[in-house]
């Protein structure tokens, strides 16, 4: 857990780590098992905690990390994109104590400081701001980039909305060729394509159209491509808790296209497979022929 001013911070669910879900796999189990056989290792013990998170997984819920980073926290996603290393929040009490009212500006706050960036930017590439087609360009540019950055505003939790539901199935579900915008944070130029995700249901099923919503929220941050596949998998296995999750994106960047080696016709192809996805072979090939199917 973290600590906020000596305080334990319970905002974050204790959930157990992707590598103990690799981990527990019967085929990894078997080997396990037999490595300590032939080491001389008392199996029971082992063997009974194994199988208790392998055969329950609503004790995966209950898996307490003390003093161990928490695998299944999405990387890159800062608790609030304005802290006290802020310009203009170094003496904001806000980042100090969590319990007052007090809030960072909204976002749209930032926009007259954000425009001046950008007319300086103008200014700097020899263009005058002030003749007729510039005029309101900073002002667009800085509400087009908060736009294209929207997702800090928003959490997993407000997305999801609890549109999650109790269903007896285990079988894969699959969404494919979810569009996708975002930034390139190396270049601050768009990248795009689409995103395909399965997962394997225990007991818990996530409406359809929230895929693409948790899609939406991570996509609009500046990003790399390689993040942002894993994020989109971190988020769908905290949500439902499935037996594994795998998400594929196909992406143009146009870092690639418009600059440097300008490669017009190059994709990057990024995957992330958790849980069974990862540790069976024959789950992996069929999330791939569907997601690969016309």
């Amino acid at each position: 857990m973290a600590t906020v001013n000596g305080k334990e911070c319970t905002d974050q669910p204790a959930v157990p780590p992707s590598s103990l879900i690799r981990r527990v796999s019967s085929r990894s189990v078997r080997n396990s098992i037999s490595e300590d056989k032939e080491n001389g290792v008392d199996i029971n013990t082992k063997a009974s905690f194994v199988n208790k998170y392998k055969k329950t997984p609503e004790a995966l819920k209950g898996f307490h990390l003390n003093d161990v980073e928490n695998e299944l926290e999405v990387p890159g996603t800062p608790m609030t994109p304005r802290t006290s290393t802020t310009p203009g929040h170094e003496n904001c009490t806000f980042h100090h104590d969590l319990e007052l009212d007090h809030r960072p500006p909204t976002r749209e706050a930032l926009l007259p400081d954000m425009a001046n960036s950008y007319r300086l930017l103008l200014t700097g590439l020899g263009e005058d701001p002030e003749r007729q087609g510039l005029l309101k360009t900073p002002e667009r540019a800085a509400k087009a980039m908060l736009f294209f950055t929207k997702g800090y505003d928003q959490s997993l939790e407000e997305v999801l909305n609890n549109a999650i539901f109790d269903e007896d199935t285990d079988e894969m579900v699959v969404v494919k060729d979810i569009e996708m915008f975002s930034m390139c944070e190396h270049h601050l130029v768009p990248f795009y394509g689409k995103v395909s995700i399965g997962y394997l249901p225990q007991g818990k099923i996530l409406g359809l159209s929230k895929l693409a919503r948790i899609v939406e929220i991570f996509s609009r941050r500046l990003q790399v491509q390689e993040r942002l596949t894993k994020q989109i998998a971190i988020a769908v296995t905290q949500a439902v808790r499935p037996a594994g999750v795998a998400v594929v994106i196909e992406g143009v960047h146009m870092c690639m296209v418009m600059r440097g080696v300008q490669k017009i016709n190059s994709k990057t192809v990024t995957s992330t497979m958790l849980g069974v996805f990862r540790d069976d072979p024959k789950t992996r090939e069929e999330f791939l022929n569907l997601v690969h199917s016309k």
